[in-house]
């Protein structure tokens, strides 16, 4: 963390030894290239959703990401440490984190093997993001990942902006603690550099759940008449105290704070993402984008097997490790000509990661080594027709993953074509309507393959013993229309999500700690989506983000919904500005949901308020905000264990945290 400020101050010191040229008119006219993106614009027919630079800052304390995603509609969270620091998971339209595609700049970042993405590894992410967009259902082609249940899209910050530097903290519940510091030069001499470090501390709400972390981010950018050079580097270094096995009521009745992980199960764990992007404008129509990536991961976390099969435990620890490296390359070219936006591009990335499996006492067990290539191309075109916007996306994806252990394990393949069609109608300037359909596949993750094993087994004649093996597939057609009308801005959608050997969560664990799933074969997705703001006045502004689902899983003759999917969750917030002071009231009920299969085991619905009030003065800007205001006893997650036992999540009773910021 000291070598982080170090390099923060040199940066500074060396910017500010530069000559004093802002972005002038000309400078500021070259930024205006064509830039190939994924993004959802106003008449693309796809559900979405932005996130500003603005709201991002005025609600961010360093807490996980899944909490202001939350927020969102179709957004459920839950924490294991039940705080907002450490581990945190959401789930879109009820479905789990490894099937929503996350990018940074366009740059994937989830893991291939398990397809999750941990933004745990890069600790207080957000203050350093300018903007994220949420795409909801199959949406636009994405480079990694299917989009299977939607996409987050993560921004970088903007070099181009005024010049900024700025430190801040905050403290609050459960000796929660954060420490950061920013810089952006702005556009000198057409070079740009963005820097910031974090420090995070939390004990957790639930005993022995503590989390420790750090992170940088540097982004730099060199803008030429028609080249434009841009680098990110982010590294992030985590350790927490693990809490990710459930606790039964009769425990829970005791002591809410109790965990089920025993103080030694543990985790360390480090990341490191570099991104290397040129854009290049070779005219006033046409736009050409190459990047660049590279991620190396290094980490381990240890499990007491006793604990978890709840036996006492007998001093045996188990430890993964894992060590990855992670190579990819994406190119894109768009053109944009009378009513013709067309665009078209290529990814590939290879894959390593080694897994070594260990006991403190027996020393190392085993040890193998996952490979995964990908490769995909796409071509995407709009169209428009006096009000009407014609949308066709095409992607063709293919997968590669090889096994290198003591099991012999065939090189498997999957193969994709992914298709999108919609069309998009401008009512008026301030009033669009669309509809979609689109269909994509998803092959199934490492952890789906083996069964929750870190270590593939083997049958008596020594073949693989592999789970789930096939392809899952979803066509999702989304209806919508979003405007704007005097003080009202809102956007309504519906959608239905048909599956074919949909791969969902059963609510258990494997031996190593991992979440398992089952396949199968048919089940839907339907619900609907809101998201309203009425300004009454300069003052008071309302925001509804709100939705409701309805889902059944087939299986033979039997229906039943699936777990960890509430029927309504309703978000609301009055916010109240006051001068230099914001008062903000939000309110969340989130519906029942069942936890298993067979349907009988329930997490209840229940309400949560939450407020926050801040003020800027000067350079100054101070804020408190209050969770759980109600004291409210609630889960938001839970499963069945194997014994028929019933696991739950507590989260935090009412707590206090504070923040504050010093522009300098």
């Amino acid at each position: 963390m000291k070598n982080c400020l170090w390099v923060l101050l040199l940066v500074m010191e060396v910017q500010g030894l530069q000559g004093q040229e802002k972005t002038t008119v000309d400078s500021a006219r070259l930024l205006k290239e064509i830039v190939v993106s994924y993004q959802a614009g106003q008449y693309t027919p796809v559900s979405f959703q932005n996130i500003s630079r603005e709201t991002i800052r005025a609600k961010n304390l360093g807490q996980e990401p899944s909490f202001l995603l939350s927020e969102t509609p179709s957004i459920t969270n839950y924490s294991d440490a039940g705080s907002s620091q450490g581990y945190s998971y959401f789930r879109m339209r009820g479905i789990d984190q490894t099937r929503v595609n996350t990018s940074l700049d366009g740059v994937p970042m989830n893991e291939p093997e398990d397809q999750g993405a941990y933004f745990a590894n890069q600790p207080d992410l957000f203050s350093s993001i300018s903007r994220v967009q949420i795409q909801r259902g199959v949406g636009t082609s994405q480079n990694g990942v299917a989009s299977y249940a939607g996409s987050v899209q993560l921004f970088s910050p903007n070099l181009t902006d005024s010049n900024y530097a700025a430190i801040g903290g905050g403290y609050g519940a459960f000796n929660s603690w954060r420490l950061y510091g920013e810089y952006n030069s702005g556009l000198r001499n057409r070079k740009g550099l963005y820097a910031s470090v974090s420090g995070l501390g939390s004990d957790g709400y639930k005993a022995h759940a503590g989390n420790q972390s750090q992170s940088a981010f540097l982004r730099t950018g060199y803008y030429g008449d028609r080249s434009t050079w841009l680098m990110n580097a982010l590294i992030g270094r985590q350790r927490n105290q693990l809490a990710w096995i459930g606790v039964t009521d009769s425990l829970i009745a005791k002591d809410r704070r109790t965990n089920a992980n025993t103080r030694e199960e543990n985790d360390l764990f480090l990341q490191m993402m570099l991104q290397v992007q040129h854009r290049y404008r070779i005219n006033e129509k046409t736009g050409w984008q190459t990047a660049v990536y590279y991620t190396h991961l290094n980490g381990n976390y240890g499990l007491d097997l006793n604990n978890l099969l709840g036996f006492p435990s007998n001093g045996e620890l188990y430890n993964y490790a894992f060590l990855s490296n992670w190579v990819g390359l994406y190119s894109n070219i768009n053109y944009n000509a009378g009513n013709w936006r067309l665009t078209g591009g290529i990814h590939g990335n290879s894959y390593q990661r080694r897994h070594t499996g260990s006991e403190r006492t027996a020393g190392r067990l085993y040890q193998n080594t996952g490979y995964k290539k990908e490769f995909s191309a796409f071509a995407k075109a709009e169209y428009q027709l006096n009000k009407l916007t014609f949308f066709s996306d095409i992607q063709y994806r293919y997968t590669e993953f090889r096994y290198g252990g003591s099991v012999n394990m065939p090189i498997l393949n999957w193969q994709f074509f992914n298709r999108r069609l919609g069309l998009s109608a401008a009512i008026n300037p301030d009033l669009v309507a669309y509809f979609s359909v689109g269909r994509t596949g998803r092959e199934p993750t490492r952890n789906d393959l083996f069964g929750g094993n870190d270590d593939l087994l083997a049958d008596s004649a020594g073949n693989p013993l592999l789970m789930i093996n096939s392809a899952e597939s979803v066509v999702d057609q989304e209806l919508g229309v979003r405007g704007r009308w005097q003080q009202w801005q809102w956007s309504l959608n519906a959608y239905y999500m048909s599956f074919n050997n949909e791969i969902v969560l059963n609510g258990k664990f494997g031996p190593n700690g991992l979440a398992l799933t089952h396949k199968v074969d048919n089940s839907y997705r339907a619900g609907l989506e809101l998201f309203a703001r009425y300004q009454l006045n300069r003052q008071l502004s309302f925001t509804n983000q709100s939705s409701f689902n309805h889902s059944r899983i087939q299986e033979k003759s039997i229906h039943f919904t699936p777990i960890l999917t509430p029927a309504l969750v309703i978000n609301q917030e009055v916010q109240y500005n006051l001068g230099a002071w914001v008062f903000a009231l939000t309110g969340r009920y989130q519906s029942r949901a069942y936890m298993d299969f067979a349907n009988s085991a329930l997490l209840s619905s229940y309400f949560l308020f939450n407020a926050r009030a801040g003020f800027t003065v000067k350079n100054w800007t101070c804020s408190v905000f209050a969770n759980n205001l109600t004291n409210a006893k609630y889960f938001n997650y839970g499963y069945v264990d194997f014994d028929g036992s019933r696991k739950y999540f507590v989260q935090a009773p009412m707590h206090l945290v504070t923040s504050i910021r010093y522009s300098l």
